[in-house]
């Protein structure tokens, strides 16, 4: 096995650890809404959701009226995305599959979309080729990324300085939510860019509930515990994780109210 399908693999491994079908529960209002509103989804479309996950764009363009795939590397998450999919009333077609290795021929859908999924792929000009290509002239490409700036680029940012550095070839999810290393990815491709920033709310009893969710339910923080944990550091992350929390605290009343930004990337494909 490559060292590159070695990576995927652990990286499915993540995604099924803890519970991501809770953690999209905290993420399944603004940002879809902010990248659906700027996709003009109509009855009819094909339109491909890359890393899928359990479905918070894919369902919602489906009740559009749309041909959905909802694609993702880990078929883990499917059961409950057939089971959101079929309280909405709505039918998606659920594919296993690679955002580096997207399994359609070019120019197959009009829309192709991606809420905190394809950032977590490894080599982030592949899966940018990989996008632009299944996207027909004329389609549309919309993709929301967490920001290194933002909350959840600084945990990941917490967690680096804990954790093994990633191969060379891998490049660093937030940078997905960087407007000048998107325009990189995308400036051979005959696409037109468009950027805007929103943030979403991220609302606890406290940090330390917040701290505790993410240790048990967050893929990428269940792995770094367990690591950590073996190596007696966890401790040592889990503090700073709870003072991002706290120093991120909006809330004035005890409870925590963290605001999470993220990049939105629409891409309009010509020719």
């Amino acid at each position: 096995m490559t060292p590159v399908a070695e990576l995927k693999l652990a990286h499915r491994a993540t995604w099924a650890a803890g519970d991501y079908a809770a953690v999209a529960r905290h993420i399944d209002d603004v940002p879809p809404a902010d990248l659906l509103a700027r996709m003009e989804i109509h009855p009819g479309q094909d339109v491909l959701d890359v890393a899928a996950g359990t479905g918070n764009i894919a369902i919602r363009a489906a009740a559009a009226g749309a041909h959905v795939v909802g694609l993702d590397l880990t078929p883990e998450l499917f059961e409950t995305a057939r089971a959101r999919a079929a309280a909405h009333h709505v039918t998606v077609d659920w594919v296993e599959g690679d955002a580096e290795e997207l399994p359609y021929e070019d120019e197959s859908f009009d829309r192709v979309v991606s809420a905190f999924g394809v950032q977590f792929a490894p080599r982030h000009q592949i899966v940018a080729n990989e996008l632009a290509g299944v996207t027909r002239p004329g389609g549309r490409i919309g993709l929301v990324n967490w920001t290194p700036e933002g909350l959840i680029g600084q945990l990941f940012k917490i967690m680096g300085a804990y954790m093994p550095a990633p191969p060379a070839y891998a490049s660093p999810p937030p940078l997905w939510g960087s407007e000048s290393h998107v325009r990189i990815l995308f400036e051979e491709a005959p696409v037109v860019l468009e950027f805007a920033r929103g943030t979403n709310p991220w609302r606890f009893e406290s940090p330390e509930a917040w701290v505790s969710f993410m240790e048990t339910a967050y893929g990428p923080t269940v792995k770094a515990r367990a690591k950590l944990t073996a190596e007696g550091r966890w401790d040592d992350c889990r503090a700073d994780m709870l003072a991002l929390a706290e120093r991120s605290n909006e809330a004035t009343d005890g409870s925590l109210h963290m605001e999470a930004e993220y990049l939105i990337t629409i891409g309009h494909k010509v020719g």
